[in-house]
């Protein structure tokens, strides 16, 4: 197992569906550290009014991890209630290209008082 970390920097843009009970956001992010480059893609999410809440997102990679360069698409699946949370993000098993044709893994996500970080675990 290999392991990359760092830092991004994210942008949410909320998007306007009115007929529609979840919420929807665009996703742009900029990796920085042991993997650079953008994310972008969607999130599709729901808050209940009692805490509980949902979200799933897809997440378009390119750029480089560890100075190797392709793409991949990672796969975010989070649940939050008042008594516990869980975030599950991993890399879609097939979707590398490039030099990340044959990219597996899992990434965890850090948010804190100075930003967020990641810590990827993968194997090539």
């Amino acid at each position: 197992m290999l392991f990359a970390n760092g830092t991004f920097k994210v942008d949410l843009t909320p998007q306007q569906d009115a007929a529609c009970p979840a919420g929807r956001m665009l996703i742009n992010k900029i990796y920085l550290g042991d993997i650079q480059g953008q994310g972008s893609g969607q999130m599709i999410s729901k808050r209940l009014d009692n805490g509980v809440a949902v979200y799933y997102a897809i997440e378009e990679f390119l750029g480089s991890v560890k100075g190797k360069n392709g793409g991949f698409t990672l796969v975010h699946q989070g649940y939050m209630s008042k008594d516990s949370q869980s975030l599950e993000i991993s890399i879609l098993e097939g979707s590398g290209n490039g030099e990340l044709q044959a990219i597996s893994g899992t990434m965890r996500i850090i948010q804190d008082a100075n930003g967020h970080s990641y810590e990827l675990s993968f194997k090539l």
